[in-house]
């Protein structure tokens, strides 16, 4: 029988309506013939076993392949995507083989188990809210997305402690750089995850920032902001740099600079993503002489400076809305939440191979000087 005839006639699993809350980890503990959670749906087969298994994925794909593993009952393939309900039978062995393997899981501190585990370990970030399966935290300013080389708490180590057991770990969306503090997604399915990233991708979300930068903007509405960005790969870490829009490893980067406060010394802007460049933000305004404060790497401030940059808000393209005001106080305090940045009648249209600021009101275009 046809795996798809059979998800058809399989008796219908019932899966609940509500999102588990960031406090419970629902069990994905191994048996013989696992039944796939609503928050695995979509997965391909092979990351569903290895999930539930950490076994070799040379084993698993051979296990697939002979036929030892079935679901409902059918041969598949390996890179089959599994559906909520779905009964994936395993060969008798597996389990054992599972319980005997010494090698840590492949997330980040797996190896916590239990809630009093959980517990012992760094909280979570605050959460703001949730959508379905989409979460958003509120992220401090250092502590890193994903574990690197001199730190090993991140919040995806803590997403690992605290979900040690889960069917599926919740995975951030996107990533914060480490000081930037703000709103940050985390997927607590495959198929939420998969739906956000396209999202993300085909710039059907909004991710708007607030950062202070040094010096007077010199632009009084909202602008939008046109550089090409490249890897510099001269300097041996990772930076980005501006370069000519002919430059074939170029990538167009664009952005909606609002003013809020404009002073002589030091200026406060709301900046509206319409790219997702690397460090985009930070390289846009520095390459127009307004670094943000406290940027060490594209500005002129000294390592361990606090960095004035923090994600404001998202919205969702179903319109579900997060925000959270940046932790700044004292003269930088920011207190009450900024309207969103809309294009209002549309986006100008900056001529082809130019770089520059845009007013979106008005004809013509302040160019920078950058090459």
């Amino acid at each position: 029988m046809p795996l798809d005839a059979a998800r058809a006639l399989r008796q219908s699993v019932p899966m609940s309506d509500d999102n588990p809350p960031p406090t419970m980890a629902l069990d994905s503990s191994a048996t013989e013939c696992p039944v796939v959670h609503e928050t695995e749906s979509g997965q391909k087969l092979l990351q569903f076993l290895q999930r539930r298994l950490n076994l070799p994925q040379a084993m698993l794909h051979r296990w697939v392949r002979t036929g030892q593993v079935r679901i409902n009952g059918c041969r598949c393939k390996p890179f089959s995507r599994v559906q909520a309900g779905d009964l994936v039978r395993l060969p008798p062995f597996a389990i054992k083989m599972a319980a005997q393997c010494d090698d840590p899981l492949p997330a980040p501190a797996r190896k916590l188990r239990n809630s009093e585990d959980a517990a012992s370990g760094p909280p979570l970030p605050p959460l703001v809210g949730s959508s379905g399966y989409l979460w958003a935290f509120d992220k401090p300013a250092g502590l890193p997305t994903h574990p690197g080389t001199g730190h090993e708490d991140s919040l995806t180590t803590r997403l690992a402690q605290h979900f040690a057991n889960a069917s599926f770990m919740p995975t951030p969306v996107h990533r914060l750089d480490k000081e930037t503090s703000g709103i940050l997604l985390v997927a607590a399915s495959y198929a939420a995850l998969d739906e956000a990233q396209q999202a993300l991708r085909g710039q059907r979300m909004v991710k708007e920032y607030v950062a202070w930068i040094a010096g007077r903007w010199p632009h009084e509405e909202t602008c939008l902001v046109r550089h090409f960005l490249r890897k510099d790969a001269v300097r041996g870490f990772e930076k980005m740099c501006t370069v000519g829009a002919e430059a074939a490893d170029g990538k167009e980067a664009l952005c909606l600079v609002r003013p809020l406060i404009v002073e002589d010394g030091a200026s406060l802007v709301q900046v509206r993503l319409l790219t997702g460049r690397t460090h985009q933000i930070r390289t846009q305004l520095a390459s127009l002489g307004h670094p943000v404060l406290g940027d060490a790497k594209y500005g002129q401030a000294r390592p361990g400076s606090p960095l004035y940059l923090h994600a404001l808000r998202m919205i969702l393209p179903e319109g579900a809305s997060f925000a959270s005001l940046p932790p700044w106080v004292g003269a930088r305090a920011l207190t009450d939440l900024p309207e969103p940045i809309g294009c209002g009648d549309g986006l100008p249209s900056p001529p082809p191979l130019v770089c520059g600021v845009f007013p979106l009101g008005g004809e013509g275009a302040t160019i920078s000087p950058l090459h």
